[in-house]
């Protein structure tokens, strides 16, 4: 039975619940995906700064989405396998450490829909309008979109987040596998109306205006390829569209999967499994679509092994 304390400062989070036997090949799982995602998307992140022929707006602006994944996974994998070890008693967290944990958390999901979005503008101008792309997409051009873009995310869960701590606490367990704005204000015995009602803005405006800017740019370039007769054209546009809607379709269903299943308690297992897809399937991709898709990636490593084994055998 939950403990009723009035504003504890010490949380105690469910976890993920696996039985005995299953713990470690679980752990050993979790810990190699999350290795993976590191270095691959550090691998990416690297590339693109030591290959001088990649910077260009459309990688400049895609450097956001690996260092979104290494943060929003750094900030909940390593814990989450701390926990994994520990008895549930033992799973315990400050209150202002999951209110962080929380922010870092909502703020990464937003930013994700928010960078693809100005990635997709970077398409639509490349493809529809490439005589003007240069003039258009300039460096400062590139800084307003990501400030845009992250300035949107911090302020939107700021306020997502201050509605929520601003309510008393009456419960001490974090339901979920680690801290998240629904798990926070669950834990109050006030009125959480307003909470759901903002919870749900924020949620279906970011989706509307995330898919909405994704309809509309990908219309007019699909317009574009079936009136063009180049195909040199048609060919790199399907290449680099197809790169961009895969990510962002594989982002897009994860979020809306876990959305719609914290609106049904009874699912919980569903929820934590939905929970862990969200933060492995996308970070995981992301960097190998890339990686398969650009030529520029794929001559930068050829080059590089090349080089390599000429340095063995001199």
């Amino acid at each position: 039975m939950e403990n009723y304390t009035h504003n504890s400062l010490i949380l105690q989070v469910e976890g993920l619940k696996i039985t005995g036997g299953s713990i470690y090949p679980v752990f050993s799982i979790f810990i190699f995906l999350y290795i993976f995602i590191i270095f691959s998307n550090l691998g990416i992140l690297i590339l693109i700064v030591l290959d001088k022929s990649l910077h260009r707006p459309m990688y400049l602006l895609f450097l956001n989405l690996p260092v979104n994944d290494i943060l929003g996974n750094s900030n909940v994998i390593p814990r989450l396998l701390v926990d994994m070890l520990r008895p549930p008693s033992e799973r315990l967290i400050s209150y202002y450490e999951c209110v962080v944990q929380a922010f870092i958390t909502h703020m990464c999901g937003t930013a994700g829909h928010t960078v693809l979005m100005i990635m997709a503008f970077d398409r639509y101008v490349a493809i529809c309008n490439p005589l003007h792309y240069a003039s258009i997409m300039t460096n400062k051009m590139m800084i307003k979109l990501t400030v845009l873009a992250w300035g949107a995310a911090f302020v939107l869960v700021g306020i997502l987040l201050s509605l929520t701590v601003r309510l008393s606490r009456c419960r001490t367990i974090i339901k979920g596998l680690y801290c998240s704005n629904p798990s926070l204000f669950k834990l109050s015995c006030e009125s959480v109306f307003i909470n759901h009602v903002y919870g749900f803005t924020f949620a279906v405006s970011t989706f509307t205006a995330s898919i909405g800017s994704i309809l509309l740019t990908y219309s007019k370039i699909t317009v574009v390829c079936l009136t063009s007769k180049n195909k040199s054209l048609n060919r790199k546009a399907l290449q680099t569209c197809s790169t961009h809607l895969s990510v962002y379709l594989i982002m897009l269903f994860c979020g809306m999967f876990i959305i719609v299943l914290h609106r049904f308690p009874q699912h919980a297992m569903l929820r934590e499994t939905a929970s862990i897809l969200l933060n492995f399937v996308p970070s995981s991709l992301n960097p190998i679509i890339y990686g398969i898709q650009s030529k520029e990636i794929q001559k930068f490593l050829s080059n590089l092994c090349q080089h390599r084994k000429v340095l063995k055998r001199v």
